[in-house]
């Protein structure tokens, strides 16, 4: 069986390696081509970008943003809880920071999805749907990055910082819908300096040019061409463009680089809200850690420390900036954790009622949607959202057909999305 590649990944990669991979099937962020002037509105809902920050192997809820104290032994958190902005809600006490900024997004209780392994529960919740074995759905970013007009930057349209290989997929839109992927962000990107002088690149590119001619004459019609020329194109564009710096963060001001934290989660984060800030439509930033089958306490309050201060700058951040009302949070993992502890003093998965925050773009803020039963044992929810119907509200917001066919590559039509919106989330 021929191996399907995986997603393009630069900072990996030689400039030789990347022309090469170019050619043949092209980069991550290719497609639709730069210079094209953006309409006035980049779509035509209020938002027009989303910051998912994904919780990768499944936070608890328990111990973030749906505690039950004083629960009987075996199931309640031993941590402690504390009120927020939010009249009526209280969170874990991990959490300080977030409890001040949470009337600016709201907290969802009763997300249910039917997948148990990370695998299948991370393409439940990335792409709104199951696993198939003969489709490969699209990712919630790569749907934006097809839907969405496009905008005159030279920079990917959808970017991954700090996330695992093949979880950033295209699917059946193709590869040209892969995240561009940054391992280290908050410094220069590799591989993008040409490293010679600008006399030495021209004559590359004029031999290059020579070179693309030649291949060109009979296959004028080939799409590989088209790939292909298009791919230099693009490459060379990144390579002259003056926005690169928006991957650095030295320009910002201590203060700002403090409140994010010192950690590269909270680096990615600033970078996320200086991506936005530039007309990127959808930025991932991965926070590992959360798979906590073993000393379940210990796990979650360590991640809370990195998640708490980075998550609360940055929704202070976009706010500060006016950014806010036009870019979407959404805090979320593959699924929570089980009321009960195990004999490991773990949690193991739970997608039958778990939590997450999502906020900004025209979702309304300070709002608690579903609850969990007093010991959070009930696989029934009140008011449950599933997967597709968050999808739903997110692609609503910003202005895409979420009930649209897109026809895959053997002709099937498959709709971006099956859920309805949540009503809640989007009265104003």
């Amino acid at each position: 069986m021929r191996r399907r590649p995986g997603p393009f990944d630069w900072q990996q990669l030689s400039r030789r390696d990347a022309l090469r991979i170019s050619v043949a099937g092209g980069l991550s962020f290719l497609l639709p081509p730069l210079g094209v002037r953006a309409r006035e509105e980049r779509g035509t809902g209020r938002a027009k970008s989303l910051i998912l920050l994904w919780m990768n192997g499944g936070q608890s809820q328990l111990e973030s943003w749906d505690p039950h104290p004083g629960g009987p032994a075996g199931i309640s958190t031993s941590l402690g809880t504390i009120s927020t902005s939010i009249p009526g809600v209280e969170i874990a006490e991990s959490y300080p920071q977030m409890a001040e900024q949470l009337h600016r997004v709201s907290v969802i209780r009763s997300l249910v999805s039917q997948e148990t392994s990370h695998e299948r529960g991370r393409h439940a919740v990335r792409t709104g749907h199951r696993q198939l074995r003969h489709v490969v759905h699209p990712t919630l970013g790569a749907i934006l990055a097809h839907q969405l007009p496009t905008v005159e930057v030279a920079l990917p349209p959808y970017l991954s910082l700090l996330g695992p290989p093949r979880s950033y997929e295209g699917g059946h839109l193709g590869h040209q819908y892969d995240a561009f992927k940054v391992h280290q962000p908050g410094g220069a990107l590799k591989n993008v300096d040409a490293g010679v002088s600008s006399e030495r690149l021209a004559r590359r590119r004029k031999n290059l040019a020579v070179l693309t001619n030649s291949f060109r004459r009979g296959r004028e019609a080939a799409a590989e061409v088209k790939t292909y020329e298009r791919a230099v194109d693009r490459a060379q564009q990144l390579m002259d463009s003056k926005q690169l710096d928006v991957f650095r963060i030295d320009t910002e001001s201590q203060a700002t680089r403090a409140a994010y934290g010192s950690h590269e989660f909270g680096r990615g984060c600033l970078v996320a809200r200086r991506l936005v800030e530039r007309g990127v439509r959808v930025v991932e930033v991965s926070l590992n850690g959360w798979d906590s089958h073993v000393d379940n306490l210990t796990k979650q309050r360590g991640r809370a420390k990195v998640l708490d201060p980075a998550m609360s700058a940055l929704i202070d951040d976009l706010a500060a900036r006016d950014l806010l009302q036009s870019t979407v949070v959404l805090c979320v993992g593959e699924f929570g954790r089980t009321p009960t502890i195990n004999k490991n003093e773990g949690r193991d998965h739970w997608p039958h009622a778990f939590s997450c925050l999502v906020g900004g773009g025209g979702i309304a803020g300070g709002r608690r949607i579903g609850a969990t039963d007093p010991t959070g044992q009930s696989r029934a929810p009140s008011d449950p959202v599933s997967i597709p119907d968050l999808h739903a509200t997110i692609l609503a917001t910003l202005g895409v057909e979420y009930g649209k066919r897109l026809q895959t590559p053997t002709g099937r039509r498959l709709a971006i999305c099956t859920g309805s919106p949540v009503a809640q989330l989007l009265a104003e």
